[in-house]
């Protein structure tokens, strides 16, 4: 019988509780692409280690302001002041969504390091690239991440029963995965709920884009072409009003930031040599591909033109 994935614990947690263990040092950040386990996994440790904990998220449609995280904080404060509680752990979801985070966080974090409040924090953001620039700019010396990839075959196997077949199609979204009897909703599901929803509020919402639509034909013809190296002149020949090579490797960055899709450049000793090297289109979760395909995995196993490709 195939498990929720609420009750399965990924390995990357086990390192989360022995650091929230820890006297206060460090803010903890966990990075990762949507759907991958974050969240679950953040109040997973926090419920079986007995934490007294404030969970906030900032994934809303419109961005939050800078007060919205002291109010949170505030009430983290207030939890560590309860009788019998040790620490008090502030969970932020999303943070990177909140202009100027980095600095609140910074700010707050060091009056709490003054006064010896006993306030713990851990920050979640879906946008690897967004909220490591947050990082570099202001919390120096004060945080260690921690990274949660896509879900492993193995992952998949254990929590869902999955075979070999399964995961190639379905990908690893846990997610999703209650929904494969039903392949139009699990299509639509992924195409939604995640393709949609990352390109539409994790890139666009928060970099600075001037061809929306070019972004969204490159993220199309990235999972087409998936596996493949595709040079940016090709590339260019296949997406209409395409700019120039500087703006396809930029957008390919943000991709790749979101945790959707990757252009792998060629292994090279030299940095220089590496970058001018064509491109390797990748998606990180195969689901991106399949969702759009309009295939069964039953479907698209028996074309082997396609399976093969």
């Amino acid at each position: 019988m195939a498990l929720s994935k609420t009750k399965f614990t990924r390995s990357q947690s086990a390192e989360l509780q022995r650091r929230l263990k820890e006297p206060r040092r460090f803010i903890q950040v966990i990075s990762g692409a949507r759907q991958v386990g974050k969240t679950t996994m953040v109040l997973q440790v926090a419920e079986q280690g007995r934490l007294a904990y404030h969970f906030a998220s900032a994934d809303e449609p419109t961005l939050r302001g800078s007060g919205w995280i002291e109010t949170q904080w505030e009430k983290a404060r207030l939890l560590a002041r309860e009788p019998r509680k040790k620490n008090a752990l502030l969970i932020l979801d999303e943070v990177q969504k909140v202009p100027g985070w980095s600095e609140t966080v910074k700010r707050l974090w060091d009056e709490d390091t003054r006064m010896r409040r006993p306030v713990k924090v851990v920050l979640l953001g879906s946008a690897p690239l967004l909220i490591g620039q947050g990082l570099t700019e202001s919390l120096a010396g004060r945080f260690e991440t921690l990274r949660l990839p896509h879900w492993s075959f193995s992952e998949m196997r254990e929590a869902f029963g999955w075979d070999l077949q399964q995961y190639l199609f379905y990908g690893a979204y846990p997610g999703a995965a209650t929904l494969i009897k039903k392949p139009a909703r699990w299509s639509r599901y992924i195409m939604d709920s995640l393709i949609e929803t990352t390109v539409a509020r994790d890139v666009l919402l928060l970099s600075r884009v001037d061809k929306p639509a070019l972004l969204r034909r490159l993220f199309e013809l990235g999972c087409a072409y998936s596996g493949q190296i595709l040079s940016y002149t090709k590339m260019m020949g296949q997406l209409q009003d395409a700019g120039n090579t500087t703006t396809l490797a930029h957008y390919l960055d943000l991709l790749a930031g979101a945790g959707t899709l990757a252009g792998l450049q060629k292994y090279s000793g030299s940095m220089a040599t590496s970058r001018r090297s064509i491109p390797k289109l990748q998606v990180f979760n195969t689901a991106l591909i399949t969702a759009q395909s309009g295939m069964t995995c039953a479907e698209a196993f028996a074309n082997k033109a396609y399976w093969d490709g």
